[in-house]
């Protein structure tokens, strides 16, 4: 906890029913702070603790969002939409963008002293030489696809506010998180679950940085502590080549790794029908074309400062495979 704080201390998570949420929301609790949850009426209750105090709003709704802030002295904004394909985009702005705002103003006016904003390295500039680190803001103008977009969108606002409201917030930006309560699942996850399953006979080449989710908790509880307001953090973990992941799950399903490597122009014509057929059935499609433009880089970062000012650290990813797999075997998703 920041030095003055005290056991108990009320925080508020939104977005707490999702993966990144929920492992905050537990971490917090373990680390003494009273925990309220703002989720929607329809959200699953799966990644709830029973000890959670919840609150049943949106954070596009101000009044159920003054009601959710009230009497909280912390607050960690995680909820988004993350989703890398919508048939309709707009929403993905209307949460991610406009429901930031509404979040950080609500938050000013109720007095939070201390805010963690939940962003991505979504927003930040992809290298060919080198991974990316925080001197590398993406200009919004060339973001892929809406949820980049509006990340980056959403992270200047946030930074806006900062500067000229006097907003306390401190920026984190996670990599891509594996580990349990990945309800969904992610599109990192449905990778995970579908080659467990030996439904991945081939993959196009490209590069993760992947972390386990608890560690991505615990690194939000270190920048609410200590992290310097206005500075933003990566939160990452180790960078992978996805053809290595898909081998280390396959070894630990005991099934043999894919073998076939696909060039992404190939599969642009694969991604439209999927999309197509994802507009009639309303699932999300397993591949899009905004996917594979994102997959001609290596999606490589440096979260070196992080660890520097934050004393973060992370496991082997490897750990965190294992447990994405644990969990999923559970919860019935490897049937």
């Amino acid at each position: 906890m920041t030095p003055d704080s005290k056991a108990g201390d009320l925080l508020l998570v939104t977005g707490a029913s999702g993966f990144v949420g929920s492992a905050i929301a537990q971490a917090a609790r373990t680390a003494g702070y009273g925990v309220r949850v703002l989720v929607r009426a329809s959200s699953p209750r799966t990644n709830i603790a029973p000890g959670d105090e919840v609150m049943i709003g949106d954070i596009r709704d101000r009044a159920s969002l003054a009601t959710a802030l009230r009497g909280v002295r912390y607050l960690v904004h995680t909820a988004a939409d993350y989703r890398l394909w919508s048939p309709a985009p707009e929403e993905i702005f209307r949460t991610n963008v406009e429901g930031t705002r509404a979040v950080m103003e609500e938050a000013l006016r109720g007095g939070v002293e201390r805010i963690v904003y939940t962003s991505s390295v979504a927003t930040l500039e992809l290298r060919n030489d080198k991974p990316a680190d925080e001197t590398c803001p993406l200009p919004p103008n060339r973001a892929i696809g809406a949820y980049k977009k509006s990340k980056a969108l959403a992270e200047r606002l946030v930074e806006e506010m900062v500067e000229k409201q006097k907003l306390p917030a401190v920026i984190v930006n996670p990599s891509t998180p594996i580990g349990p309560r990945d309800v969904k699942p992610t599109p990192t996850g449905r990778i995970i679950v579908e080659a467990a399953r030996g439904r991945m006979p081939g993959f196009v080449e490209t590069g993760l940085n992947l972390v386990h989710v608890d560690d991505v908790a615990a690194g939000h509880l270190a920048a609410l502590r200590c992290g310097r307001i206005g500075e933003r953090y990566i939160l990452g973990g180790e960078n992978v080549r996805l053809g290595q992941m898909l081998a280390d799950v396959a070894e630990m399903c005991h099934r043999r790794p894919p073998r076939l490597r696909f060039p992404i122009f190939a599969l642009y014509p694969i991604a439209l029908g999927a999309e197509w057929l994802a507009r009639v059935t309303g699932h999300a499609p397993f591949a899009t074309r905004d996917g594979l433009r994102l997959a001609r880089h290596y999606m490589f970062f440096n979260d070196a400062k992080a660890r520097r000012e934050l004393g973060y650290t992370s496991r082997p990813y490897r750990e965190g495979i294992a447990d994405a797999l644990a969990w999923f075997r559970q919860a019935g998703y490897l049937r």
